[in-house]
């Protein structure tokens, strides 16, 4: 286990294998980078000559918590770039799923030199999907603040895991204005309302159709109404140089994912099924 002074925050991070390609995956929700499956697909693409990053956004697991950026998904963002020209890792594969795959698609249209191709599957959007992301991110924490002040705000659930594996995260969240805090909770809220010619927030389409790296769009399943299909699809057809692909799962995996999460740990467990295409298209398109 390692951590970096990047911009001003500490960032826990690991590095597997020693291969000469590099690569970052990126969870999703607020989920550290222990998350079964994560290590787990990260040893798999770390035995055939690559180099694999995975690492606590802030927020999460033991990085610090920062509450600056227009949006969450833009702080993750900047701070993944930052962290691989740190780790001298760039231009790297960028590669996640849900909250990892729009943290991947917003640092390549943002840092197009630290990149050097993406892998993106479990793609959030649509309208009930992203209004999904605001409730759960942002609406508890403008409510506490609102109620009871930044005391109440320390004590959600949503900060237990970042303050057990970090302490002064707790002094970092009492330490901040409650009102400034109200105020970027909203903005970052309204950072997931859908908008016209915006199919993933904070990436509009027009930035989207710039980022000229190859990328591997893994489809999403037709029932799953927090990656909307459609918008894995969308997506694809914007990257200049995307290709989209059936993923090794079924259409419900999202849907069992869920189900089973008590029993298996996580939501990301099967992840390390990706390992065979992931290899397969890096080879192809990069040598």
């Amino acid at each position: 286990m390692s951590s970096a002074k990047v911009d001003g925050l500490r960032i826990g991070f690991e590095l597997i294998g020693d291969g000469a390609r590099p690569w970052a995956l990126t969870p999703g929700g607020r989920f550290p980078k222990e998350t079964p499956g994560l290590r787990e697909l990260a040893e798999a693409l770390a035995l055939h000559g690559n180099r694999v990053l995975i690492w606590d956004r802030p927020n999460c697991g033991e990085s610090d918590v920062c509450f600056a950026g227009a949006s969450e998904s833009e702080l993750h963002a900047d701070t993944l770039a930052a962290l691989v020209e740190h780790l001298d890792m760039t231009p790297t594969v960028l590669a996640g799923g849900s909250a990892g795959s729009r943290v991947s698609l917003l640092a390549a249209a943002r840092h197009a030199d630290a990149v050097a191709a993406l892998a993106l599957w479990w793609i959030s959007g649509g309208v009930m999907g992203q209004l999904t992301l605001g409730n759960v991110y942002c609406a508890p924490n403008i409510r506490a603040a609102w109620k009871e002040g930044m005391a109440a705000v320390a004590e959600l659930p949503d900060w237990a895991e970042a303050i057990e594996r970090n302490p002064a995260n707790r002094q970092r969240l009492l330490d901040q204005d409650r009102e400034a805090f109200i105020a970027t909770m909203e903005r970052w809220m309204l950072a997931y309302c859908p908008q016209p010619g915006q199919e993933v927030p904070g990436l509009p389409d027009d930035l989207a159709r710039r980022i000229e790296v190859p990328a591997l769009v893994f489809r999403s399943g037709a029932s799953d109404p927090n990656h909307p299909r459609a918008t894995s699809e969308a997506v694809a057809a914007l990257l200049p140089n995307g290709r989209l692909v059936d993923p090794p799962w079924g259409d419900r995996e999202w849907h069992d994912r869920q189900a089973e999460r008590a029993s298996t740990g996580g939501l990301f467990v099967r992840w390390p099924l990706l390992a065979p295409q992931l290899r397969a298209w890096a080879d192809d398109v990069m040598g």
